[in-house]
């Protein structure tokens, strides 16, 4: 069986990275509320992930707010796909 990529294993990670092959892109707002994490681990797990190159953070301003927005590499996406495909192998799916 292979093995399950630790990096996607963590339950807030994979969260996010659920969450961002759905959409084209999510601020960090967005997947704070949806995730219901707070501010330094989601800031932690999305450093992770993109130290990883799974996914691309963009941060920028919205008039005088900061605003960080995040998607899904092309690395990340493959990643996650294996990482379904051994889950459904653990689960005879």
């Amino acid at each position: 069986m292979k093995e399950l990529n630790p990096l996607l294993h963590s339950q807030l990670r994979l969260a996010v990275m659920s969450i961002l092959m759905n959409v084209d892109e999510a601020d960090f707002v967005f997947l704070k509320e949806k995730t219901e994490s707070t501010a330094g681990n989601l800031s932690v797990q999305l450093d992770k992930l993109s130290t990883a190159g799974y996914i691309s953070v963009e941060k920028g301003f919205v008039g005088k707010k900061t605003r960080t927005v995040c998607q899904v590499t092309e690395q990340g996406r493959m990643a996650f796909e294996e990482y379904v495909e051994a889950l459904k192998e653990y689960l005879n799916l």
